[in-house]
């Protein structure tokens, strides 16, 4: 069976590329012009350059190529897809049809398209399941009684947020929100915290309800915490099984070395 990536931007087509390649798999490759890193041409073993409205572009190469399967992997920014892209014929009619101009909404009209064409999109964490989090303490550290607090209260009110669609990610100190995520992403959501209340900040990061593991997959890596240290955090909390870590050993080394606890809770 021949596999297909959708490449956005960052770091996660290049994880999905070698995880295929370690399980002896050829990808073909879309990539997003606007977004993708041009270093992925030296990885990929076949490619093709689409704009971010370039629907029947990509449908065309994956036919050509043979793909029945194929993953997403890497944000593209939602200024890309409503704003500044230029829709084809079939992406654009594909948008008049949306009930909700939002993300998901898109991605999963496209996966529809998609399947049209006899080409399944599948759980992008399909080929580096072994770079989810862990159920449990990942860190040497374990939370402790105060963590624990903001961990308990930080999950009300993420898992909220979360099933408005709203972010992923919040922010608490002292059981009281500090900063809630909205287009920014993770990091900068922490650093802003930090510019709020530096110090004592416990960050929780979760899977929507029932997350489709196709699109829009939670990530944490190396520059989370790098930002948690900048903003003074001292505690990450997860979703289990649906959470990516990026550079999953060195983060987890990194957090150690500050005495950041990491922690995987169970999706609710």
């Amino acid at each position: 069976m021949r596999y297909g990536l959708i490449a956005g931007n960052g770091q996660f087509p290049f994880l999905v590329i070698e995880g295929a390649r370690r399980a002896g798999v050829e990808l073909a490759v879309a990539a997003i012009r606007e977004e993708t890193d041009p270093m992925i041409e030296r990885v990929a073993d076949r490619l093709i350059w689409v704009g971010v409205g370039q629907l029947g572009k990509l449908i065309r190469f994956f036919k050509a190529e043979g793909v029945a399967r194929a993953i997403m992997a890497g944000q593209v920014k939602h200024v890309q897809i409503f704003s500044d892209a230029v829709p084809d014929l079939r992406m654009l009619k594909l948008i008049l049809r949306l009930p909700r101009r939002n993300t998901d909404a898109l991605i999963g009209a496209v996966a529809e398209e998609l399947a049209r064409e006899g080409i399944e999109l599948i759980d992008s964490t399909y080929f580096i399941r072994d770079q989810l989090a862990a159920d449990g303490v990942m860190t040497k550290r374990a939370p402790d009684e105060r963590e624990r607090g903001d961990i308990e209260y930080g999950l009300e009110v993420a898992r909220e947020i979360a099933r408005l669609d709203l972010g992923q990610t919040i922010v608490v100190r002292a059981r009281a929100c500090v900063a809630i995520e909205a287009m920014e992403g993770t990091d900068e959501t922490i650093r802003r915290a930090g510019k709020l209340a530096r110090g004592r900040l416990t960050v929780v990061k979760i899977a929507k309800p029932n997350q489709d593991m196709r699109f829009d997959v939670p990530v944490v890596g190396a520059r989370t915490i790098e930002a948690m240290v900048e903003a003074g955090a001292t505690c990450l909390c997860l979703t289990a099984g649906k959470t990516l870590m990026f550079d999953r050993e060195e983060m987890i080394s990194r957090a150690d070395e500050h005495r950041i606890s990491i922690i995987g809770v169970q999706p609710t």
